[in-house]
């Protein structure tokens, strides 16, 4: 005998055995027993929540020789012929495939024979919604004026894409996504079952990935079980199976972002992609991760709401405690846009890596999300110390809040006296970029003045082309010309290359910033002692 996929074999055959959507089958029994049936429902909502299961339980009960409670018997003649699909008294039409005027009117031309058994014809629309505009009119009158004996039942996952004078000839039900809770209940039930061992975690996380469709979950279930047939299916094979990927990991990448490290996220993307993981149910889940964060960052009692383990909780709290609101929300926006970018791209690690990338350096975006980011890691850095200022001599730097010694920080000693004709070029050095022609313009705009070991004005340049432009003794004394006019003397300048993968002020110090910080400590001197300008 060939296998039953789980969603087939434990389809509900009575009203009691429906999970989820109590609202609906407490209404329609209700109706059935008081004998107060319509003529026609419409059964809307996502996919997998019942809508032609409940139509079918329906229609076996309106038929049904020996009701209980306004359930089918499922025992009697009627009730056995339409469980097997061999009764004509229920009609059912897939309107995806047939979709045009001559189906309906089959349909329309039918409808005026009586059932040949049973009270009712049953007419189960499913996908209803893809009807066309002149099948959809052929059923209107119909649909309005039926016959005492025939019942309509539409289904559809897009309800806004059927015509107002359709929607309001019918009795709408909206069918709700169906609980994580509610799932995992059912799933434990037909393990049972089946006798097959599951762990409780594995069970949960089925049922959130399911997204609110019971037929997801069974599908998702069969797909785990086949994969390890015979072995307990744990919480570790069924992320196997599913491509995806462990909490801890998301995690580790929540914290690794926000300091901001990339080269540390593309190693963990390298990881994932190893392991052989779904990037596209990789994005989905921390989305959801986010998701989580956010409510615990803003919500007070959300543990039943998330839906996570003591642990995973914990972790959460902890880092709801390092991330702003408005930073998490900016991640979450990211993911989004990639989770729809990623779907139909041929190239999708790329997409990955480059919203990583957007997301440890938020310098990249201009929008007020990703300035709140931006400010969030320059506070960071500020509180761990970002050199402000370079004292000369004392052998320490001038932190934001913090004094710290500079064994790290390798600097040229500055020279004890500058000349006063190079201090001034120095002081007047980006004006002498400003009149320079170009090209020269451009190469100087990456050079700085500095002092040669004989005193005279040195000029240091990037190695590459600038270097080469000024190897040209006719551009270097052109430069020289430049200067003189500034200072009124004739100076001798001595080019000097910038050594490649090289810090030149670890050599040559740059006197345009010296002269300015000189400057300015003599501004706040005399500000805070107004007297000695006098």
């Amino acid at each position: 005998m060939s296998y039953t996929a789980l969603y087939r074999k434990f389809r509900p055959t009575a009203f009691e055995d429906v999970k989820g959507q109590d609202h609906i089958v407490t209404t329609l029994k209700n109706q059935i027993k008081a004998e107060r049936t319509s003529h026609a429902y419409l059964f809307c909502g996502t996919r997998g929540t019942g809508k032609t299961t409940i139509a079918k339980i329906f229609a076996k009960a309106v038929n049904c020789e020996h009701p209980a409670d306004g359930s089918p018997c499922g025992e009697c003649a009627i009730c056995r012929a339409i469980a097997a699909g061999a009764s004509m008294n229920v009609i059912e039409i897939d309107a995806a495939s047939n979709n045009g005027v001559d189906s309906i009117r089959e349909i329309v031309d039918e409808v005026t024979y009586s059932p040949a058994e049973g009270k009712y014809k049953v007419y189960i629309i499913d996908e209803v919604h893809m009807l066309s505009i002149g099948a959809f009119n052929a059923l209107l009158k119909t649909l309005e004026e039926p016959p005492s004996y025939v019942i309509f039942i539409l289904a559809t996952t897009e309800v806004h894409k059927i015509p107002i004078t359709i929607l309001s000839r019918c009795q709408r039900y909206d069918f709700k996504r169906i609980t994580i809770d509610t799932i995992a209940d059912r799933i434990r039930e037909l393990m049972d079952k089946e006798q097959v061992q599951i762990e409780e975690k594995a069970i949960r996380y089925i049922a959130k990935t399911a997204d609110g469709s019971m037929r997801d979950a069974l599908s998702l279930l069969d797909q785990c079980i086949a994969f390890h047939f015979g072995k307990e299916l744990t919480y570790d094979k069924v992320l196997d199976v599913l491509g995806a990927v462990d909490t801890e990991v998301f995690s580790r990448l929540l914290r690794i972002v926000l300091d901001a490290d990339v080269t540390g996220a593309i190693s963990l993307l390298e990881e994932i992609v190893m392991q052989g993981r779904e990037l596209t149910q990789f994005i989905s889940d921390f989305t959801w991760y986010l998701r989580n964060l956010l409510l615990v960052k803003t919500a007070d009692g959300v543990e039943d709401v998330i839906d996570v383990s003591t642990e995973n909780l914990a972790r959460l709290k902890e880092e709801a405690q390092m991330v702003e609101n408005d930073v998490i929300m900016r991640y979450i926006r990211v993911m989004s846009e990639l989770s729809g970018q990623i779907r139909y791209a041929s190239q999708k690690r790329i997409l990955v890596e480059i919203a990583l990338i957007k997301l440890c350096r938020p310098s990249m975006e201009t929008d007020t999300s990703s300035l709140v980011d931006r400010i969030r890691q320059l506070e960071e850095k500020l509180e761990k110390g970002i050199p402000m200022t370079a004292v000369s001599g004392g052998g320490t730097i001038a932190y934001a809040g913090a004094e710290k010694s500079v064994e790290n920080v390798v600097q040229a000693e500055l020279p004890k006296a500058i000349p006063e004709d190079v201090k001034k070029v120095a002081g007047s050095w980006s004006a002498i970029v400003g009149e320079a022609p170009m090209p020269m313009k451009a190469y100087l705009k990456t050079a700085y003045p500095s002092l040669a070991t004989d005193g005279s004005l040195l000029v240091v340049v990037q190695d590459g082309l600038p270097s080469d432009y000024f190897k040209e003794a006719c551009h270097r004394e052109e430069l020289e010309r430049i200067i003189a006019d500034f200072s009124q003397k004739e100076m001798q300048v001595t080019i000097q290359n910038a050594q490649q993968g090289r810090n030149p002020e670890e050599v040559f110090p740059d006197l345009s910033r010296l002269v300015s910080q000189t400057i300015n400590m003599e501004v706040e001197e005399l500000e805070e002692d107004p007297e000695d300008m006098y």
